[in-house]
């Protein structure tokens, strides 16, 4: 029997926090023998379910459990290397970017621009955040979400309290999602249905104030959901003044019992911001709060939309077909300064992308096989972009350097089986095909450029899961993505000759523990391997790309949740990822062997979470990570390293209303975004917010 105190729980947390910053991230064994205890606790009464399952999911937090008898194959139960992670863990989050509720999932990377509307993205599995590779899809109730290069400004649309689950699938094994699912994908799934009322005001440093609203409404097989959100803040550093809004209407119809639902779904947003701009090494270290005269006018502008309607059909027991169709709008303005060597310059993006999206899942009745499934998939999007780029004097343009107008069209199509051997193994073998058509104009000259052919591009996959015992499971996957040029990068601009798309193959071995009910643990090695490799050109006038060559990223995954009792969660993960630049561009052999920059060895998260008494939650989590080179040459220094802890406390002063306060970065540490301005040789710097407090009302019936 375990018994834990608040405060030893809070201790641990700090505790452990504290060793990885005093021995370098030196953790690879603590989490091993975290995970070794697990699969070493004697008579493992009742075993976790997901385990016995053939299902190598870990789950934190609460979330709604369908039946799989039906409907659409469960991303958990088909996918091996998947993290859930539950609404109720991050409606109580004060973030100022959605973006950074996914530092309590393993092996994440958050990229923290600060620069306004541009103010970050997550990645994993060794890709970085910095806007040259994109390599997660992001979707958005079932909606593929990212902006034409790959980007996640959907994202902030999506507020916490309105968020049920967030799922995250690692790897190159899921078949569903072909563009940008390099390293894999993220999926936000909202509150829709049920019968509630939520509501949260918050303020705190920074003079941030916040308010969220939520109701749902479901009679008659009729539902109604509604979301509202406002938030405002002057921001840690000088200039840093943003304002945001969002809306939301869901409406969903199940007229036989939920055999069929037919839906909609529109949300719209809205954020003007003021950029502090980047210091350089001497005046982020002399002030981190400041911004420079020279970014007194730099601001941003962005409005988005998103519309999708939905059909589902339980067509029979072993018959069921879903589609969705959607119109994504993205509409960004920016005035933007890096650096006193530079002038200020007009960013503008114009997106509409329409999208289709049809599955067909059967499960056939097949003697001598203990369960089998099928499902197969098309999908398609036709994009109409425009990107255009100014020099400009405090907002006043002087000059046009960018004009473009282009079309990007992508069909895929896939199909994947789930195949129950024996009741203790599942085979998932699975095939992908995409190709991509388009045009590309340049209004300043006035030349049309063809979309390179990439002809078809197959990904074939394979994963398999063997429970051992019923509290232990293997699992293994392997498979193929790809990478296209984003920008003008996938035209025939520069060549004749038609590109070939990167390939990123990979693999994963893992096992899943699950030694009593209380408990969840993985253990994964991974290695990606990408072809050609391709990343954008920041800061290039005509929006192209540069080839790095051939490279490899492989890591260790090591997580674990447990429950020792009903009032307690603790959880803790540990990443290492490695690297290396295997084939160079032909105008940089120098490189070979360097690592990629921007991606650190070592990500660890923890945290805790103890109902102390019925209207008493304390909770407790920390994030860090080691630093990371700024460029490919791996000559300029390293920074990014941090350590940062968080607490909160939530007192329920009736049954449907509580009181919130928390703190971030509990130590006032100093941390920072950085990235290495070749043209000028210098390191510019991003510091990160300081010591924040927040208080919050929170009401739910």
């Amino acid at each position: 029997m375990f018994i834990f105190s608040s405060s030893r729980i809070v201790v641990m947390v700090l505790g452990v926090g504290m060793l990885l910053r005093k021995y370098g991230f030196c953790l690879n064994s603590v989490c091993l023998c975290v995970l070794a205890a697990l699969a070493g606790v004697a008579a493992p009464v009742q075993a976790a379910e997901s385990a016995s399952n053939g299902d190598s999911a870990v789950t934190l937090g609460e979330v709604q459990v369908r039946s799989s008898a039906g409907g659409a194959l469960l991303t958990k139960s088909v996918l091996s290397s998947v993290n859930i992670l539950g609404g109720d863990m991050l409606e109580s989050q004060n973030v100022q970017n959605s973006w950074e509720l996914f530092n309590m999932l393993p092996g994440i990377m958050l990229t923290q621009f600060k620069q306004g509307t541009t103010a970050g993205k997550l990645s994993f599995r060794a890709f970085n955040g910095e806007g040259e590779i994109n390599a997660v899809k992001l979707l958005i109730d079932g909606i593929p979400s990212n902006s034409n290069d790959g980007n996640m400004p959907y994202l902030d649309m999506i507020f916490p309290l309105d968020i049920q689950a967030i799922e995250l699938v690692k790897g190159t094994n899921d078949p569903r999602y072909g563009l940008h699912n390099i390293a894999g994908n993220a999926s936000v799934v909202t509150d829709i249905g049920g019968d509630y009322t939520k509501a949260r005001a918050a303020y705190g440093s920074f003079n941030t104030r916040e308010v969220q609203v939520a109701k749902g409404v479901e009679t008659g097989g009729f539902s109604q959901n509604y979301f509202l959100a406002y938030q405002a803040t002057e921001g840690y550093r000088e200039h840093a003044d943003s304002e945001k809004y969002s809306l939301a209407g869901k409406w969903f119809y199940s007229p036989d019992n939920g055999a069929t639902r037919i839906g909609a779904i529109a949300r719209v947003y809205r954020q003007d911001a003021q950029e502090s701009g980047y210091l350089n090494l001497a005046e982020s270290r002399d002030d981190p709060k400041a911004s420079m005269e020279r970014n007194a006018t730099d601001v941003g502008d962005r409005k988005m939309s998103q519309f999708s309607v939905h059909f589902d059909k339980q067509m029979n027991e072993q018959l069921f077909w879903s589609t969705k169709a959607y119109l994504n709008n993205l509409s960004d303005q920016r005035w933007v300064r890096y650096s006193q060597q530079v002038g200020q310059q007009e960013r503008v993006v114009d997106e509409q992308h329409y999208g289709l999206i049809n599955t067909l899942t059967y499960r056939p009745v097949v003697s001598g096989i203990y369960s089998l499934a099928i499902e197969g998939g098309f999908d398609a999007e036709w994009q109409e972009n425009r990107s255009e780029r100014y020099k400009t004097v405090n907002r006043t343009r002087t000059s046009t350097t960018r004009n473009q107008d282009f079309n990007f069209d992508i069909y895929g199509a896939y199909v994947q089986a789930v195949i129950r051997a024996t009741e203790n193994l599942k085979i998932v073998p699975a095939f992908r095909v995409d190709r991509a058509y388009g045009s590309y104009s340049n209004l300043l000259n006035g030349q049309t450029y063809d979309i390179n052919d990439y002809g078809l591009i197959p990904q074939p996959k394979l994963s398999a899961f063997y429970t051992v015992t019923p509290g232990v499971g293997l699992y293994g996957n392997i498979g193929r993505t790809f990478q296209v040029g984003v920008g003008t990068a996938a035209y025939k601009v520069s060549q004749t000759e038609d590109l070939e798309p990167s390939l990123n193959d990979g693999w994963e071995l893992g096992v899943k523990l699950n030694p009593v009910q209380w408990a969840d643990g993985r253990l994964a090695l991974w290695q990606q391997t990408a072809s050609n490799e391709a990343r954008r050109k920041l800061n290039d006038p005509a929006n192209s790309s540069e080839n790095i060559g051939k490279t490899r990223r492989r890591g260790i995954d090591v997580e674990t949740t447990l429950r020792p009792t009903e009032k307690a969660t603790l959880w803790l993960s540990y990443s290492y990822q490695d690297s290396e630049i295997l084939k160079p561009e032909s105008s940089a052999l120098g490189n070979l062997g360097n690592e990629i920059d921007h991606i650190p060895h070592n990500i660890f998260a923890a945290g805790v979470d103890y109902q102390a008494t019925p209207a008493l939650r304390l909770s407790a989590w920390a994030n860090a990570q080691s630093d990371y080179y700024l460029e490919r040459g791996n000559t300029q220094g390293k920074f990014g390293d941090f350590c940062l802890f968080n607490a909160s406390a939530s007192y329920k002063v009736s049954k449907d209303v509580a009181l919130e306060f928390q703190v971030k970065n509990l130590t006032k540490q100093y941390y920072e975004y950085v990235w290495w301005d070749s043209d000028n040789a210098q390191s510019l710097h991003s510091p990160g917010d300081g010591r924040a407090f927040y208080g919050a009302v929170n009401i739910k019936y």
